[in-house]
């Protein structure tokens, strides 16, 4: 008989947990990311209110919404389009995945409001007339503005960590020291550019074949390149 731990890496295993479980961890960060800027947005301007003795929304509602938020991430990251302009200059990307999450959240958000109509009692034909009279549009289009400007944020740190490799955003906010990342980054790009030298002025049967200079120059670089990197692990540790 299986001992329950392993009944549960057995659970866990299996095509469908294992499905949720990195569906979460893709949503995660958003979520709480979102979590938090919402309940920012709810703070503040409940601070604001509060001379008026008006309320804006609860702290539960901000956090629902940021569910809302991590499931239109998981919908926008499978679209076929979405990563059209990946190899393009990073404002593009990042700006073009910014609308695309905004518009799949927008969307979202209407449809929840339809929905909510719906259950209440209203009819599939009173929709066009709840929309043009009864929908809150002011406030709706507020939560969307700031929607827009967290994504904005949200995209252009998750571009730079894609672009610097998973881990060294945090790394550099984190760990290193700013003098020393300067000169880590700095030796690092000097090597790389030489490399890059290396492979235009050579063609890969030189580079290959280890009887050669070539070969022996570009081995030297990349044991720079590694020791470089040694270097900067040892001083964040």
């Amino acid at each position: 008989m299986l001992a329950p731990t392993e009944q549960i890496r057995k659970i866990l295993a299996s095509p469908i947990p294992a499905f949720i479980i990195k569906e979460i961890r893709e949503a995660f960060p958003a979520i709480v990311f979102f979590a938090v800027g919402f309940n920012l947005v709810v703070l503040t301007t409940q601070l604001i209110l509060d001379d008026y003795g008006a309320q804006f929304a609860g702290f539960m509602v901000a956090t629902t919404a940021a569910l809302l938020v991590g499931k239109a991430v998981l919908v926008a990251k499978v679209l076929p389009f979405f990563r059209r302009f990946d190899n393009a200059p990073l404002v593009q990307p990042i700006l073009f995945k910014t609308v695309v999450y905004w518009a799949v959240v927008f969307l979202a958000r209407f449809l929840e409001k339809l929905i909510e109509y719906l259950l209440d009692g209203g009819r599939i034909g009173g929709i066009p007339e709840y929309v043009a009279t009864h929908f809150t549009w002011h406030r709706f289009a507020a939560i969307q503005i700031w929607i827009f400007v967290l994504f904005l944020i949200f995209v252009a740190a998750d571009e730079l960590n894609t672009l610097f490799g998973h881990g060294e955003l945090y790394k550099i906010f984190f760990t290193w020291r700013s003098s020393q990342l300067k000169l880590t980054r700095r030796q690092r790009v000097r090597k790389l550019v030489e490399l890059d030298q290396l492979t235009e002025a050579h063609g890969v049967a030189q580079l290959s074949d280890p009887k050669t200079a070539a070969h022996a120059e570009m081995v030297g670089l990349i044991k720079d390149l590694a020791t470089q990197r040694g270097h900067g692990l040892q001083r964040s540790l």
